[in-house]
């Protein structure tokens, strides 16, 4: 029993390790998940068979998942070789590796997914900040651009009226946040409501920009990386280094009526890069 659970920890610790490097303290699920409602999963799990077959199907989503992941992160697994061992070890029979064989070939592989884990994320690093600085630098040079001393850049696309916020309120805002690629990775418009949270606990390009703005205005921030996640990224979408775009309205300073300063699902609820 003792010896199975090594391996198997083991097994996981090298599956986890090949996304860890590059999604360093990112918080959250990816926006993009889809939502699945309790009836029709239900639903679909009743189809399946017996209880039995139904957490079988469920184990069998939960590691082809992390087998996906470990595709993604360029390690192939032969899934013939992989059948072939679980159905030996399920029926009992001795397998062509030793306890011992198997744990050495584990570490080996776990610590050869790290260095390669680890290769990718500093190049991605270097080649987003090269091309965020080369963004920020043309774009910096259009009209109506502004630059901030602190390198933020923005355009107004309408003054506000209303109340300008400090970095202690919390605000309401509709937003959504592009990669310079154009490429969307978050938006309020995804729970179709505006977004609550305290102005100083976002990264410091947000706490900056939404003080620039007034209730009812609407402006467009580029954020260069040092002013978003830096190095370290965020989620699956958010890279090192990345340059971000995020068109902003900003509703309310304060919470809404009867509402409770809630912080974004996803991407801005990352605290300040410290």
């Amino acid at each position: 029993m003792n010896k199975t659970f090594k391996f198997g920890a083991l097994a996981i610790a090298a599956a986890l390790a090949l996304t860890a490097c590059d999604k360093k303290d990112a918080a959250g699920k990816p926006a993009s998940a889809p939502a699945v409602s309790a009836a029709s999963g239900a639903a679909a799990a009743s189809n399946i068979g017996t209880p039995a077959q139904q957490a079988s199907y469920a184990m069998g989503i939960d590691i082809g998942r992390t087998l996906k992941q470990m595709k993604d992160q360029g390690t192939e697994v032969d899934l013939k070789v992989f059948n072939e061992a679980l159905q030996t070890m399920y029926d009992g029979k001795e397998p062509k590796m030793s306890e011992m064989q198997a744990q050495e070939v584990m570490m080996k592989f776990l610590q050869e997914q790290q260095a390669k884990a680890q290769a990718k994320f500093q190049a991605d690093a270097k080649t987003n900040l090269e091309k965020g600085n080369a963004f920020l630098a043309e774009n910096g040079k259009k009209q109506g651009v502004k630059t901030t001393a602190s390198g933020l850049q923005y355009t107004v696309k309408t003054e506000g009226t209303g109340k300008q916020p400090k970095a202690t309120d919390v605000v309401t805002v509709e937003y959504e946040g592009r990669l310079i690629d154009g490429t969307v990775f978050d938006s309020s418009k995804q729970n179709g409501l505006p977004a609550t949270f305290p102005l100083n606990q976002v990264i410091p390009g947000w706490t900056e920009a939404v003080q620039l703005m007034k209730e009812g205005g609407e402006a467009t921030f580029f954020i260069p990386a040092k002013l978003a996640y830096g190095e370290r990224g965020a989620g699956e979408k958010i890279g090192p280094n990345s340059t971000l775009v995020f068109d902003v309205k900003l509703v309310k300073v304060g919470a809404p009526e009867g509402a409770a300063p809630a912080q974004p699902e996803v991407k801005m609820d990352v605290k300040k890069v410290q």
